[in-house]
């Protein structure tokens, strides 16, 4: 079988990345921009950064930020409509995984009008147009949305978050600037980065991994590690690391495929709007211990990435188990909570289970659970 590998075109690292936006823009020839931001960084003039790029080399753009945390169907459509109203020919997608998500819907439905009901991109839809050209601008060091065929949007009336997979949705350009995540809060940068290292732990584990991911995901679990505690400090130090670090862990996810973490994550965030960063990080252990029976000598090699000194001279059962406690440090560290007594309520897992069995990102979790499964590892959490 062949392993296919998909990154986006160019990407641009560092402090004043964003400036190349202006140089990209006038290069392809585009004409106007429709940039996709949320209200809080408009408010809090991170969005105006970009902005400011664009006025001084005199290009065209058009601002759209009615951007929930948690993108909908109606965001997307409300979306395409700015696009279409603004004339624009291309966008610019500045903030975290939500203003992205809706870019990447967006510029899909702007190429491939049949898919206008967003309902119909779920799982791998069959377009047939790449979409409008994207360029990308994080600003967290999470969701790696900047260089991923991936997107999620919730569907609100049916209560769950649909996970869409499409290569032609990756956008062209990505400018990876440290800059524009200085202003993150502490918890915002605790709980996008447990969700990086969430993606380079399920996607080193994952069913779908192979050499090549193994050494974007290794190295990613190395750079989270070392850094998301400076980051959380607000260190410039480890900022750029920490964008580097979320970056790298996108290259690898984007292409093999997450676990259960991800789909029980995705379940609590379409059913009480939690953040999918805290989901994830406090969901990740305990998933780690119930993998670990399916996942050879990984844990090892996790826990040599997450600085575990004497791992080769540990037993597997120590080597996993140090792995798991590596994690459940870091994320104490960062100040994340460590259950989720106060987000999920027991008369609702058996949809919380029955959701996250459904989810795009279930079959590839190394170990192949049941709904009861799932269910239980929920109620332990409790």
């Amino acid at each position: 079988m062949a392993n296919r590998f998909i990154l986006n075109e160019t990407s641009y690292h560092g402090a004043g990345a964003i400036k190349e936006i202006a140089t990209e823009a006038k290069a392809r020839g585009f004409k106007k921009a429709l940039v996709c931001s949320d209200p809080d960084l408009v408010k809090f003039k991170v969005t105006q950064k970009v902005l400011d790029v664009l006025d001084e080399a005199g290009l065209e753009y058009a601002l759209f930020s009615e951007i929930q945390p948690n993108p909908t169907i109606e965001n997307v459509q409300a979306s395409v409509k700015a696009f279409k109203d603004a004339g624009a020919d291309y966008l610019i997608a500045i903030g975290g995984g939500s203003s992205m998500d809706t870019a990447k819907g967006t510029g899909i439905i702007i190429a491939n009008p049949d898919f206008a009901d967003v309902r119909s991109l779920e799982g791998v839809a069959p377009t047939k147009n790449k979409s409008v050209p994207i360029f990308a601008v994080p600003t967290t060091a999470g969701t790696a949305a900047e260089v991923t065929i991936n997107y999620v949007i919730t569907d609100k009336q049916n209560t769950r978050k649909m996970v869409c997979v499409d290569p032609k949705d990756i956008p062209v350009v990505a400018f990876v600037d440290p800059d524009m995540m200085s202003s993150m809060p502490k918890g915002l940068t605790a709980s996008t980065g447990m969700d990086a290292l969430t993606h380079a732990i399920e996607g080193y584990t994952t069913l779908g991994a192979w050499e090549l991911s193994d050494m974007f995901h290794l190295k990613s679990i190395e750079i989270i590690s070392r850094s998301l505690r400076d980051a959380v400090a607000n260190t410039p130090e480890g900022r750029a690391d920490m964008a580097l670090g979320q970056y790298v862990a996108g290259m690898g996810f984007s292409n093999v495929g997450l676990g259960i973490v991800h789909s029980m994550a995705h379940t609590l965030g379409a059913k009480y709007d939690t953040p999918h960063g805290v989901a994830n990080a406090i969901i990740l252990p305990t998933v780690m211990e119930y993998n670990a029976p399916e996942t050879g000598e990984k844990y090892r090699e996790i826990a040599r990435a997450m600085g575990v000194e004497g791992v080769d001279d540990m037993s597997q059962e120590e080597y996993r188990k140090a792995a798991v406690d590596a994690v459940k440090q870091l994320s104490k560290d960062v100040g994340i909570p460590q259950d989720l007594k106060e987000i999920v309520k027991e008369e609702d897992l058996d949809f919380l289970s029955e959701s996250a069995m459904a989810d795009a990102c279930c079959p590839g979790n190394p170990r192949t659970p049941t709904q009861e499964d799932i269910k239980d590892l929920f109620k332990s959490l409790l």
